[in-house]
């Protein structure tokens, strides 16, 4: 059996995407692209474990099905990948599809309940029902390429679907504009927050604005990478559908089977609860929040039956605080420490927001703020910072770095590499002053700038220039003004000899 690359199966996926480019637009196809890779991925596995047993047990189909009845997902008949694709031609694909993934859903319960509500292949979105059909034929044909064969058997213990759908997650972002940083977190920079919330096992880790779960499985690897076991439960909310039910499928693609991952605006209806009135508790909380929200739900706040905006109510038109606040009070007591990106003018914006910035620092909950480059998120040129916030601190210091000069640049997009995540961690947990790339400054010293984060307050970037040296500058001028009164003359000359002159 040939065996199969991870950039193979990235690129077979990413053509897949062809049969819609100038048809239907990326933020609406990509549902079905990830969702057609969802059902071939889990077909193949079906298939392939069917086919194990059976060569196992040749005489007995009765134990077979017993074997099967006990797999980790449930496949209906008319349900699977092949079914589709053997009946492509007919007319009907759309509403065929849809079916399949309902009884996907059914026979699932809990593990994929409504995943599928929101996404409908029989869609007038794809065209009138003669486009639409040809559409979704030549989708099913690109997934039946022998690159996308995706059987265990053949692709072995590599995180092949894993992988080709955060590679596929990347590129609906990088086309997707402003909308893009509702469902999608840098890799490099969801691998930097894992590192600092520094996740343990046994760590119940949440992302209240969770996207497609990228961010919290980030967590969930650094546990199994330290200690090789799965003690961790995974916990998040997300307000789009279509996103929420992509953090599902992507859960559980990666067989990440301990989570809680529940559809829900967070701010007016938290749903990760204890009972009614009380929030549930996390010891690592990690948010990429959408930056300075509009319309994020100040009327709610006003009447927040969890406390949440005791420390105050975020301005209407820009809801950063609102989510950092609700962070803070989903911490556990003693273990609780969170990793939220901002925008910079969470930093040193005035009146309400500065108010809550204040207690929060004079609380000592506040334990780093780290400033990133330009252009590392999809969708915004603009740099963000990442809050480190921690429960229970060892004194009241707030470490500043400046991290914003340090990166790989692209074309269109910054990224950083590996040794600058190294080198943020490594003056994290140092702690210690960097001269013009880091700075622990004391509780006083920040009261002193009125609470003002802003990290040129706190780390000095300035490079001195070298002193002109005015007399060489002056001599230097001097010698072209003669080098070009040589050129004219020697200009003048060959004229003359070509019978230009006067």
């Amino acid at each position: 059996m040939t065996p199969i690359t991870q950039s193979e199966v990235n690129n077979a996926a990413w053509s897949a995407c062809d049969t819609f480019r100038g048809v239907v637009d990326p933020s609406i196809y990509k549902d079905y692209v990830l969702t057609m890779l969802f059902l071939k991925y889990i077909s193949d596995v079906w298939k392939d474990h069917r086919s194990t047993y059976e060569a196992q047990h040749p005489d007995s189909p009765e134990l077979v099905e017993a074997m099967m009845q006990q797999e980790a997902f449930v496949l209906p008949v008319d349900a699977s990948f092949d079914v589709l694709h053997d009946r492509r031609h007919e007319a009907g694909n759309g509403e065929r599809i849809d079916k399949a993934l309902h009884a996907i859903q059914e026979a699932n319960g809990n593990k994929l309940d409504q995943v599928f509500q929101d996404i409908h292949f029989n869609s007038t979105k794809l065209g009138d029902e003669e486009q639409k059909n040809d559409l979704l034929r030549h989708l099913l044909e690109d997934f039946a390429k022998d690159a996308l064969d995706l059987r265990p058997s053949r692709v072995g213990q590599l995180d092949i679907i894993g992988g080709a759908y955060e590679y596929l997650i990347k590129h609906f972002a990088a086309t997707a504009g402003k909308t893009a940083g509702e469902f999608y977190t840098p890799p490099e920079v969801s691998d930097l927050m894992a590192r600092l919330a520094d996740p343990q096992e046994g760590d119940d880790i949440c992302d209240p604005t969770c996207g497609s779960a990228s961010l919290l499985m980030k967590c969930g690897r650094q546990i199994r990478n330290k200690t090789g076991t799965k003690r961790y439960a995974l916990y998040g909310q997300e307000s789009i559908g279509s996103t929420w039910a992509l953090a599902k499928m992507n859960l559980f693609l990666h067989g990440e089977e301990n989570h809680e991952v529940l559809w829900g605006d967070t701010i007016r209806n938290p749903k990760l609860r204890v009972k009614e009135d009380a929030l549930r508790h996390f010891d690592v909380v990690v948010a990429n929040p959408p930056f300075s929200l509009d319309k994020w739900g100040t009327a709610t706040a006003e009447a927040d039956t969890f406390g949440r905006f005791r420390r105050g109510i975020p301005p209407k038109t820009k809801g950063d605080y609102a989510f950092i606040l609700h962070m803070i009070e989903t911490l556990k007591p003693k273990t609780g420490r969170a990793v939220v990106v901002v925008p910079h003018g969470v930093l040193f914006r005035g009146s309400t927001e500065g108010k809550i910035r204040q207690k929060l620092v004079e609380e000592n909950l506040l334990d780093a703020v780290i400033g990133l480059p330009e252009k590392l998120f999809f969708g915004t040129g603009i740099p963000a910072a990442l809050l480190v916030f921690r429960k229970h601190k060892a004194d009241d210091s707030v470490l500043f770095i400046d991290a914003s000069r340090e990166f790989a640049s692209g074309t269109n997009q910054n990224a950083l590499d590996q040794t600058h995540i190294d080198k943020i961690m490594q003056v994290f947990a140092d702690r210690t002053s960097v001269d013009k790339y880091a700075y622990r400054a004391t509780q006083a010293e920040i009261a002193e700038n009125d609470f003002n984060l802003n990290i040129p307050r706190y780390v000095d970037t300035f490079e001195e220039e070298d002193e002109i040296d005015l007399m060489a500058v002056r001599a230097e001028r001097v010698k072209l003004k003669d080098d070009l009164v040589e050129l004219e003359t020697r200009m003048a000359g060959y004229l003359q000899e070509l019978g230009y002159g006067s």
